[in-house]
């Protein structure tokens, strides 16, 4: 084991958190989600090597409740069994917001979104999901709901150029009609902060945004929601494999800049190919 495993901090800093048992009891619930209230279509699992551990880089929606990212893990599950682990890098924030769902998360196999956690579980041959884009990402709004937004982030890069593991990218369509995302009045509440007017829960939450949910009806801020039933599609693409790999290549600005390029432009082909197959 890591030193990172050994020395357990808080909850999220250790492999040994995720749960089987949790997570095949939740299987059922999960499943009746997946067929009655999402009904969700996927394809491209074929793209998952069988024996090989992978970076899966998803751009999610449909806010705090990511739909897409559930069923992806359903998804998973089925085909690869919870005995196969992949691990979800969260944000920190996620434990400061709502340490109760962060802890039902970590169970699931979230973990602190460090690169010593995500090289702890390379190490150990598990596979790791991560959403660059965060929650800018998730509470995106309507107008942007088929574009791939990541952020700008990069980290994700240096990360599989570090390990040199195959990125492959997981997208959805129709997760984000779940959350009717208005439009983001973060620096609007930015201004307001600066009054003495605290944040919400007292964490500045990178987006405020203003949106038609479950349960609010018009709901303004980050909380919890109960996502619409709109039917999903979801879809694992093909591995992407840069030329170079290793330290000197994750040290190189200009080349990782090249390769974040080359990630946001296939996945953005792929969401597009994705939403004309859902209009024909």
């Amino acid at each position: 084991m890591s030193a990172v495993e050994n020395s357990y901090v808080k909850p999220g800093w250790s492999l040994e958190e995720r749960d089987r048992n949790f997570i095949q009891s939740l299987m059922p619930n999960l499943g009746l989600l997946y067929q009655y209230y999402f009904r969700v279509q996927t394809s491209g699992w074929n793209h998952i090597p069988v024996d090989e551990k992978v970076l899966l880089v998803g751009s999610h929606n449909g806010g705090l409740a990511a739909p897409d990212t559930s069923m992806m893990m359903y998804d998973w599950f089925c085909r690869f069994g919870v005995e196969r682990p992949v691990y979800g890098l969260m944000h920190p924030k996620v434990w400061q917001g709502s340490p109760e769902l962060a802890q039902l998360a970590v169970k699931m196999g979230a973990i602190v979104a460090h690169p010593k956690m995500a090289k702890a579980a390379f190490r150990r041959g598990a596979s790791v999901l991560v959403y660059p884009g965060g929650i800018q990402d998730a509470f995106r709004p309507y107008s942007m709901r088929n574009q791939i937004h990541l952020a700008g982030r990069k980290g994700f890069i240096k990360l599989a150029l570090r390990e040199k593991v195959p990125i492959i990218p997981v997208i959805s369509a129709g997760a984000h009609d779940t959350l009717i995302i208005l439009a983001d009045l973060y620096k609007f509440a930015q201004q307001i902060h600066s009054w003495g007017i605290p944040w919400l829960m007292g964490i500045d939450p990178e987006v405020f945004p203003i949106y038609l949910g479950l349960p609010w009806g018009l709901g303004i801020g980050p909380l919890p929601n109960i996502p619409f039933p709109v039917q999903m599609h979801t879809r694992v693409c093909p591995p992407i494999v840069f030329e170079e790999y290793g330290k000197k290549a994750a040290c190189d600005r200009v080349y990782v800049n090249a390769c974040y390029d080359m990630v946001v432009r296939q996945m953005q082909q792929e969401l597009d190919g994705l939403i004309k197959e859902n209009q024909s």
